[in-house]
């Protein structure tokens, strides 16, 4: 049974990386029948905060990626003591005594010595009997940390079903500390002890762990565990290569979800964010989970495109049910104002305006004018507003007050207008839009005022036409 994990810290919130990283995962899991699994590594006690599992929760949730668990890493204290136990029995880690002071002269020496700083071993029990060292015995000294005793040497090799096959001297690699004195896991062992536990079949994460692979291989070794398959991706890079941030528009998930992006939109470009399956650009996750594997992830670092995601985003909203998308919008007008009491159904509104947004936030934005009185820029009135054209404009008024409100009617009356004025369609149509909408763009005319509605038509051409030039 295939078991994949994503194992964040809530340390902040879920960004754009973390998020490919559980998509690969959750995607390998479903194509193969097996289970997919949350565990929040939260035992960094000064950094790890609720609202951070939080939002790595409401971003799960909102791209559709359903977990076994989650699991926390707090909650299991003591099944992490009692690995460190069996491995102290066994010699494969011993206690460390050494002060904090210790350490930093340590590696200053081995600094002016031009030599990589790492810890010495001077605690493993051979090198402290023969240094003539003892455990401190005083009335509260510091508890000691625990170290892995990792192996002096041989290599570590796996093969990455990402890199392909990677190897690591184990003369590379000092003894790690795997519980510190306050009785807390260091990433590299909780990791293992978890993954074990949990039965995990691959370990698919960010290449920024290869480093850790090896550690982690010795740890399983050491407890005679099976080792799970490994498989690092290639990071992100922001459209300059440099590495990722909020300056190359890069953000927390939910962040996209509070801009109106559509979750479907976003996992078919995380997806496709250093994973390909031919030319296919658009895909639903269903094609993904069947057509996802390792072997189409590149070796290369991807490149983070903001436009190609908002490119995207707007393929499926003009896709999109148009009840949906009222729902979705809702709360944004809302925000803005908006009264939806009166005028037309928002269903309505929507599938008039889709085809020219790429976020929700967009879609809202288009509409306020349909649910209350938009005030164009002194800008555009300066700009539309001209005398010749208020004659018009007060011809239009009155036929559009005894017709019968309908899209053929309101589009017969302007036409009438234009022609009966000697006028360009824009000439009269822009003014219109400005008067009634506080735009100079707005979808057909005729569609537009007939959503708006008569009445506001009519109260909002008056109030504007007393801003003309006389």
């Amino acid at each position: 049974m295939i078991r994949t994990r994503f194992a964040p810290s809530p340390t902040g919130y879920l960004h754009i990386g973390g998020a490919r990283t559980a998509l690969y995962c959750w995607a390998f899991a479903k194509k193969h029948g097996g289970t997919f699994v949350l565990r929040v590594e939260d035992t960094d006690r000064e950094r790890s905060t609720e609202a951070s599992v939080k939002a790595i929760l409401d971003g799960m949730q909102w791209l559709g990626l359903d977990y076994e668990g989650p699991y926390y890493q707090m909650q299991r204290l003591a099944r992490y003591r009692e690995v460190a136990d069996e491995l102290l029995r066994t010699g494969h880690a011993y206690p460390c005594y050494a002060t904090r002071d210790e350490l930093d002269a340590m590696r200053e020496a081995q600094r002016a010595r031009n030599e990589k700083p790492r810890y010495d071993g001077r605690w493993r029990p051979e090198n402290a009997l023969h240094a003539g060292m003892k455990p401190p015995t005083e009335p509260g000294c510091a508890q000691p940390v625990i170290r892995f005793r990792n192996p002096d040497t041989g290599d570590v090799t796996w093969n990455d079903v990402i890199k392909g096959p990677i190897t690591i001297a184990n003369s590379e690699l000092d003894d790690l500390v795997i519980m510190r004195a306050d009785g807390i896991p260091t990433y590299n062992f909780g990791v293992v002890v978890d993954d074990i536990d949990m039965e995990m079949t691959h370990v698919i994460r960010g290449d920024d762990h290869v480093n850790n692979t090896p550690r982690q291989i010795n740890i399983y070794r050491a407890l005679g565990k099976a080792v799970p398959l490994f498989g690092h991706v290639p990071m992100i890079l922001g459209k300059d290569g440099e590495r990722l941030s909020k300056r190359h528009g890069a953000q927390g998930v939910m962040e996209y979800f509070d801009e109106g992006f559509l979750p479907e939109a976003l996992v078919n470009y995380l997806a496709r964010l250093g994973w390909s399956h031919g030319d296919n650009e658009k895909f639903p996750r269903e094609k993904l989970v069947e057509w996802f594997d390792f072997e189409h992830i590149s070796r290369s670092p991807a490149r983070f495109d903001p436009d190609k995601l908002r490119w995207l985003n707007q393929q499926y909203i003009k896709e999109a049910d148009n009840e949906r998308l009222a729902q979705l919008t809702l709360p944004f007008l809302h925000r803005d104002g908006c009264s939806m009491e009166q005028g037309a159904p928002l269903a309505s509104v929507v599938a008039l305006l889709k085809e020219r947004v790429s976020t929700i936030e967009e879609l809202a934005d288009a509409a306020v004018y349909f649910y209350r009185p938009v005030e164009a820029s002194p800008e555009l009135k300066q700009q539309h507003y001209a005398a010749n054209i208020k004659p018009a404009l007060a011809d239009l008024q009155a036929r559009f007050s005894t017709i019968q409100w309908n899209r053929p009617n309101i589009n017969d009356a302007v036409k009438a207008v234009v022609t009966a004025h000697k006028l360009k369609m824009p000439q009269l149509a822009i003014p219109l839009r400005v008067m009634v909408a506080g735009v100079a763009q707005t979808p057909s005319i005729d569609a537009t005022l007939a959503l708006i509605g008569r009445e506001q038509v009519l109260a909002r051409m008056k109030r504007q036409l007393q801003a003309f030039p006389a």
